[in-house]
C-alpha cells in the first residue's frame, strides 16, 4: 500500500515536470516564432541613377535571397519628413513635419510630446521586442532646443544617435543619453562602420544574455548623403564614373513651375563637375554600407539567427544629379527624388523576385508591425500606409486589390540672405553651385501619382503647386518617363477636374481613408485634346488653404515649446 502510493506521488511528480517543461518548451517556441526585424535606411540612395549599382554585396545577399519593390516612393522628398512618415506610417499632413528645420517640426518639442510616443520603436516595444537604434534618427535630432542629446527617444532600449544631420567623422553621438564625441580617425570613428560594429555587438549581447527575445534594430546610415567622405579602401573607387546623362540631363522640360525655369541651361562647367564629383562619392560612400550589410548578415548566420530574420533595406528619398539643370539635391516632385530602394528578405519571402505594385515610405512600419505580430495583417489603423506583407506571400492581386494611387506632398524651405548669392533676394535656399536654387518658401506642392502596373493609361504625376501662379503640372509616366512634357494644357480638361478631386480626398485622408480608393475609380482618358481648361479659382482657393492653415497652425512654434 505505501509502495503503491509512492510510485503514484513519483509519478505525479514525473508528470509534474514534464509538463514544466512542456510549458517552458512552449513558451519558448512561442517566444522564439516571433521572427527579427532589421530595418537598414540609407540617406538620399536613389534607384533613378543607379544608385543600387555599387553594391554588389546587397544584391547578393538581400535581392538575391528576397524580394525587391520596383515601385517604392518616399511620400515627401526630403530627409526629416519622409524620416518621420517613416517612423509614424503617416502621410506629412497628419505628422505636421513640414522640412528639416526646427520651426519646420523637425524633433521639435511638440514631436517629442505627440507622436514621437507613436512610432515603430513604441510599437514594437509592445509586441516584446527589444530594439536597436544607430545612426541617423531627425536631422534636429540633439539639438540644445530640443533637449540635446540627453533626450533618448522613447521605445528604443539600445540608442545610438547621431546629433543632427549626417557626417562620417567629427561627430557626436547619443549613447544612451550620454554625448560622445568622434573625431576622425577611421579606425575609431567613421559612422557608416561604427554603426556596423555595434550592431554586430548588439546581435550577439541579444543572443548571450536575452536569447528568449526577438529584437528589431534600425540602422540607419549617413550614405550616400554629403559630405560624402569615404573609407580610405574606396577613395579611389569609381575614379573615370559620371553622374547619368539621362534624358532629362541637363535640359528643361516644357512648361515647368518658376523654380525650374531659374536653372542654368545649359549647366555651368563648375556645376558639371560637381554633381560628377559628388556621383563619384556618392558611390564610394555606399560601398561601406555594402560592407555593413554584409557584417550584419554574417553575424546573423553565424548565430544561427538568418533564416528567422528580416532584413529590410531602404531609402528616405531619391536624389538628382544634372537633371532639369539642377545640380545636386532633392525635394522635387519628379521621380528622381521619389524612387527610393526596397528589398527584403526573410522567413518565407520569396527570393531572386521583382514586385511592381507601388509601395512607400509610409508603409514600412506598418509592414513591421505586421511581421512582429504574425504577419496576421495587424497594424495600427490609425497609420496612413498599409502592411505589404501580403504581397511577399503573393495574397494580394496587384491589378485588382492594391493602392492605384497615392500622394506627394512637400512644403518649402527658404531664407532671407543667400550666402554668396546676394542677387537672388528673399526667400530661397540651397543655392549652391552657381547659385542655381533648389528650394524656395513657395515650393510647396501636393500631388497625386496613379500607378498601376501592367496599364500605362494609369502611370501619371499630377500637381498643384502654393504659388502666386498656382502652378499645375501633369505628367503621363507611360509615354514620357523623364517628365519633359508638363500636358496639362493638352489633355481633356476634365481630367485635371478628375485629378483635383482626388487630390483633395487624399489631401485631407487620414488613416482608413488613405487606403480607401476613394468616389474617383475611374480615370479620363489622357490623350492630348484641345480646347477650353477648367476653372481654376476652386483649385487656387483649395491650394492656399492647405498651405495657409498648414503655415499658421503647424509652421510656426514648435521650437517655442
Amino acid at each position: 500500500m505505501l509502495m503503491s502510493t509512492i510510485i503514484k506521488l513519483v509519478a505525479i511528480a514525473v508528470m509534474s515536470l514534464h509538463m514544466t517543461e512542456i510549458v517552458e518548451c512552449l513558451t519558448d517556441t512561442a517566444k522564439a516564432s516571433k521572427p527579427n526585424i532589421v530595418f537598414i535606411l540609407t540617406d538620399d540612395q536613389d534607384t533613378y541613377l543607379g544608385g543600387l549599382d555599387p553594391m554588389a554585396k546587397v544584391k547578393t545577399l538581400l535581392r538575391d535571397e528576397g524580394t525587391e519593390f520596383t515601385n517604392m516612393f518616399a511620400s515627401t522628398p526630403l530627409c526629416c519628413p519622409s524620416r518621420t512618415s517613416i517612423l509614424t506610417g503617416r502621410y506629412q499632413h497628419n505628422h505636421n513635419t513640414l522640412n528639416n528645420s526646427v520651426s519646420g517640426n523637425c524633433s521639435s518639442k511638440l514631436w517629442q510630446q505627440t507622436l514621437e510616443k507613436e512610432t515603430l520603436a513604441t510599437h514594437v516595444k509592445s509586441l516584446g521586442y527589444r530594439t536597436f537604434f544607430a545612426g541617423k534618427y531627425l536631422n534636429q535630432y540633439g539639438g540644445k532646443a530640443v533637449g540635446g542629446p540627453q533626450h533618448v527617444p522613447p521605445g528604443w532600449d539600445e540608442w545610438l544617435g547621431l546629433v543632427r544631420n549626417s557626417v562620417y567623422y567629427n561627430y557626436t553621438i547619443s549613447d544612451n543619453g550620454k554625448p560622445h564625441r568622434h573625431g576622425d580617425d577611421y579606425y575609431k570613428d567613421y559612422l557608416t562602420d561604427l554603426i556596423a560594429n555595434r550592431s554586430a555587438r548588439f546581435i550577439k549581447d541579444q543572443v548571450e544574455k536575452r536569447s528568449e527575445e526577438p529584437f528589431l534594430m534600425m540602422l540607419s546610415t549617413p550614405a550616400p548623403h554629403s559630405p560624402w567622405d569615404a573609407a580610405p579602401q574606396h577613395s579611389h573607387a569609381f575614379e573615370n564614373s559620371t553622374a547619368p546623362r539621362t534624358p532629362n540631363y541637363n535640359k528643361r522640360a516644357k512648361n515647368q513651375h518658376w523654380l525650374m525655369r531659374q536653372a542654368n541651361i545649359p549647366m555651368k562647367q563648375t556645376s558639371v563637375d560637381y554633381a560628377d564629383n559628388a556621383f563619384r562619392k556618392r558611390w564610394q560612400t555606399l560601398l561601406s554600407v555594402d560592407d555593413l550589410v554584409e557584417k550584419v548578415v554574417q553575424t546573423l548566420d553565424s548565430l544561427k539567427l538568418l533564416n528567422t530574420t528580416y532584413i529590410i533595406y531602404s531609402s528616405d528619398n531619391g536624389y538628382h544629379l544634372g537633371q532639369f539643370g539642377l545640380p545636386i539635391d532633392k525635394r522635387q516632385l519628379y521621380d528622381f527624388d521619389l524612387r527610393v530602394p526596397l528589398i527584403i528578405r526573410g522567413p518565407g519571402v520569396p527570393k531572386n523576385v521583382t514586385r511592381a505594385e507601388p509601395v512607400l515610405n509610409i508603409d514600412l512600419t506598418p509592414t513591421m508591425l505586421d511581421i512582429a505580430n504574425g504577419s496576421a495583417g495587424y497594424f495600427p489603423q490609425e497609420m496612413d500606409g498599409v502592411s505589404f506583407v501580403p504581397l511577399l506571400h503573393d495574397k494580394v492581386n496587384g491589378a485588382s486589390n492594391w493602392r492605384k494611387d497615392f500622394a506627394v506632398e512637400y512644403q518649402g524651405e527658404g531664407k532671407t540672405i543667400q550666402s554668396g548669392c546676394p542677387h537672388l533676394g528673399y526667400g530661397v535656399s540651397n543655392c549652391f553651385p552657381d547659385c542655381v536654387c533648389e528650394d524656395a518658401f513657395n515650393n510647396s506642392y501636393s500631388c497625386v501619382r496613379t500607378l498601376v502596373p501592367g496599364d500605362a493609361t494609369k502611370d501619371l504625376m499630377y500637381c498643384e503647386f502654393a504659388d502666386s501662379e498656382t502652378f499645375v503640372e501633369l505628367y503621363n509616366l507611360s509615354t514620357d518617363p523623364y517628365q519633359l512634357n508638363n500636358i496639362k494644357d493638352t489633355v481633356d480638361p476634365t481630367m485635371l477636374v478628375h485629378m483635383n478631386s482626388r487630390l483633395i480626398e487624399l489631401g485631407f485622408c487620414k488613416g482608413d481613408s488613405c487606403r480607401q480608393p476613394g468616389r474617383h475609380r475611374a480615370w479620363p482618358d489622357v490623350t492630348p485634346s484641345v480646347g477650353l481648361h477648367p476653372e481654376k479659382s476652386m483649385i487656387k482657393k483649395f491650394v492656399n488653404a492647405v498651405f495657409e492653415y498648414g503655415k499658421n497652425h503647424f509652421y510656426s512654434g514648435y521650437d517655442k515649446l
